[in-house]
């Protein structure tokens, strides 16, 4: 019983965040008003307010690519594994476990994916969301310029691993709006196909950086 109690919820939040990005895109986030929302996803008002307290939460709640979770791999790692291996080991696994989302629920392939590069396109659009993502995106650079700063043994504000850790960061928050991601079908294996290019070339950068450090 409380697995389908915990389906249901999931199921309705889900229906009331997709209300809410269709409605955003099409009317413009501030135009948008949580009746509406609620109007949309055929639930009551109330219902909405107690799943996403603020509107702003509509958007950033439930977001699993999170400083704690990447955290918590990083803690849990082998000594030995590089940390831009366990971003991307991070990245796959959380990933595929959204895919098992639009799976369990079943929505089409990709669906989840769609609606996350919508939701970058907003977030970008809108001043106040961009600041609310900042935050954490400030604390993942932090996170993964000090793992970095451990593997190469340089202080994690140190320029290579905190240029290292903008370009992971910075590339992974703009690839929902690349051209590729928007001429082909959005899905897990063209996402990670560009999370891998992303992180390539931030290997890279760091391999120049550190060139000295070893020598």
């Amino acid at each position: 019983m409380e697995g389908r109690r915990e389906r249901k919820k999931r199921q309705t939040r889900d229906a009331i965040q997709e209300a809410a990005v269709e409605l955003f895109t099409t009317h413009g986030y501030r135009n948008t008003t949580i009746a509406a929302i609620a109007e949309h996803a055929d639930v009551a008002t109330r219902t909405v307010t107690l799943h996403f307290p603020t509107k702003e939460d509509l958007l950033f709640a439930d977001d699993p690519f999170t400083p704690a979770t990447l955290a918590a791999r990083l803690a849990e790692r082998d000594p030995a594994a590089p940390t831009l291996d366990v971003v991307r080991a991070w990245m796959r696994d959380t990933m595929h476990a959204l895919d098992q989302r639009d799976a369990d629920q079943d929505r089409a392939p990709g669906q989840i994916w769609a609606r996350r590069t919508r939701r970058a396109a907003l977030i970008i659009e809108d001043e106040d969301l961009r600041a609310r993502a900042r935050t954490g995106y400030y604390e993942l650079e932090r996170l993964i310029a000090a793992s970095i700063g451990k593997d190469v043994g340089l202080p994690a504000n140190a320029l290579a691993p905190r240029l290292t850790a903008y370009t992971v960061v910075g590339g992974l928050r703009e690839l929902y709006m690349t051209y590729e991601v928007h001429h082909r079908d959005t899905g897990t294996d063209t996402l990670f196909t560009l999370i891998d290019e992303v992180l390539d070339a931030a290997g890279a950068g760091l391999v120049r950086l550190t060139a000295g450090v070893a020598g």
